[in-house]
């Protein structure tokens, strides 16, 4: 009778720490959410491709989202630190407009491994020095203030309200004429030609160039002391020489000179070397193909939100095209009209939105035209990917361990299902450290014979000579301190010059199976090998 009230218990106590387990993961997902959601209302999130019908609509990016939806579009949340783990980052354009918390020196290191050797793409859109960290990896310097111009001849656009009548000029709303693939001051009179849609269609843009408006820009600079070797440096639009750094007042307003006040940059890394699928030219198999990596600096993370990227939307909210009168009555140039800008009677110098001059640029900076690469990825733009940096955004104080947990998750691994299962992991041990757990007197008589549980499927013998095999080849690879690209791209003959030992060699090149008991004969040979 004893025995039997014992077993009541233990049940009774079993099944009410089950209870309490699950009653501590709910209520752990409802705070964590509940938590989430107080924090961060009235917080509006900003310069965002994915933030849609909010009072904030003209600052998103949405626009730019959905003008490059030919592309595979992704926004990534965590560290940029992670770039170089992204497939085909040699086809992958990494978009950081308007960070708002600056880059530590390991993401920066990242960036500039992405561009430099993984021909991985990048357009950084800030015009602060957020991105200075950045941008000093590739002998860069941004300017922390603004760029104004001169009020009677300076290179502004003039904007009007909703009735129509003019607002009071602004003169660091610059305008600026671009090139897309060369330096300005290398161009020729060819600078003076608008590009046309069917240029800009059909990827005809080196002897053109796009009018291009910004709001309230920096400027940046390329420090030649600081230059890495093997790349192209391109200043593809600039502030006009009389235009100022606005140090504020009480401050010296310094001029840096003729073209010296960059506001886009482009730095091309040619020659890479990567892995893809090749040419028919060159087999049509997987093999090495030659790649250019590629980062455009923008002073100006304005130049891609809505309200400048569309051509009708600007218009809407008061962007003055040259045909305007307040050009001529307040007697300051436009980009038609001044010298170093578009000649009128070469084409259509209609600016048509931002969209028109960063579309080409993309297009541009992608593979598209790299011969060595297979056609049919080259043909199709879904091959290619747009990632838009999402982590830059700053968060409350209290939501700041959510996102930072989540970033070292990702961190962690790149796999989708052992992402899950790490964050189901910690909301467990959250519910866990919660939950009123029971007095020790109570723990009595809880181990019940007749509540034994199987243990997990075991491993399936058959792949116990692949799994040896792959775990000896990491530890060669590793032994040779190579990535797994660079393993992947050696030839079995230098893979067995690496090994060596015959017996191992065997392991790796034959096709014999063995038996468990040679497997466990190699183990040890296997821990030996390399010491």
């Amino acid at each position: 009778m004893i025995h039997g009230d014992n077993m009541a218990e233990a049940e009774k106590s079993s099944l009410s720490l089950e209870a309490w387990l699950m009653i501590g993961l709910l209520v752990s997902v409802v705070l964590s959410t509940a938590v989430i959601a107080i924090v961060s209302a009235g917080k509006t999130t900003v310069f965002s491709p994915y933030e849609n019908g909010s009072e904030y609509e003209e600052q998103q990016l949405t626009f730019m989202r959905d003008s490059l939806e030919d592309f595979t579009v992704a926004n990534t949340m965590s560290t940029p630190m992670l770039v170089n783990d992204w497939q085909n980052p040699h086809r992958t354009l990494l978009v950081i407009a308007a960070p708002e918390k600056p880059f530590d020196a390991a993401e920066a290191a990242a960036i500039h491994d992405f561009v430099t050797e993984r021909a991985g793409k990048v357009i950084l859109a800030s015009n602060s020095t957020n991105a200075q960290l950045v941008a000093e990896e590739f002998g860069v310097k941004y300017f922390d203030d603004p760029v104004r111009d001169d009020i009677n001849t300076g290179r502004y656009y003039e904007v009007t309200n909703d009735n129509g009548d003019r607002i009071s000029p602004d003169t660091k709303k610059l305008w600026s004429v671009a090139s897309v693939t060369r330096d300005v001051s290398t161009m020729g009179d060819e600078k003076a030609v608008p590009c046309s849609e069917d240029d800009v269609r059909q990827e005809n843009v080196q002897n053109c160039r796009l009018p291009v408006l910004f709001h309230r820009p920096t400027a940046i600079q390329v420090l030649d002391e600081q230059a890495d070797e093997g790349r192209d440096v391109h200043v593809l639009a600039s502030a006009s020489t009389s235009a100022e750094i606005d140090a504020g007042k009480g401050e010296s307003n310094p001029t840096l000179g003729e073209g010296e006040t960059g506001l886009i940059i482009r730095i091309n890394y040619p020659g890479q070397t990567v892995l893809d699928q090749r040419s028919l030219a060159l087999g049509g198999d997987i093999g090495e193909i030659s790649a250019t990596g590629s980062i455009v600096f923008v002073s100006d993370h304005s130049v891609l939100a809505n309200h400048l990227w569309d051509q009708d939307y600007a218009e809407a909210t008061g962007k003055q095209q040259c045909d305007s009168e307040l050009y001529i009555q307040f007697g300051h140039m436009c980009w038609d009209t001044d010298s170093e800008g578009l000649n009128k009677g070469l084409g259509d110098t209609t600016w048509r939105g931002n969209e028109a001059f960063f579309t080409a640029l993309v297009n541009d900076m992608m593979e598209f035209d790299n011969d060595e690469l297979s056609a049919t990825i080259a043909r199709n733009t879904a091959s290619f990917n747009i990632v838009f940096d999402e982590s830059r955004h700053v968060s409350s104080t209290l939501s700041m361990p959510f996102t930072e947990a989540m970033g070292a998750i990702v961190l962690l691994t790149s796999d989708g299902v052992l992402k899950w299962l790490i964050i189901l992991n910690l909301f467990a041990l959250l519910a866990i450290a919660i939950m009123v757990v029971p007095e020790k007197e109570n723990w009595r008589h809880v181990f019940d014979l007749t509540r034994f549980r199987e243990r997990p499927t075991k491993l399936d013998p058959s792949q116990y000579q692949r799994r040896t095999r792959e775990a000896f080849l990491a530890k060669v690879r590793n032994f040779n301190d190579l990535t797994r690209e660079e393993f992947a791209r050696k030839s079995p003959a230098e893979v067995m010059q690496m090994i060596r030992e015959p017996r191992l060699v065997e392991l790796v090149s034959s096709n014999r199976a063995y038996s468990n008991d040679e497997l466990r004969e190699l183990i040890p040979q296997i821990r030996r090998w390399g010491n």
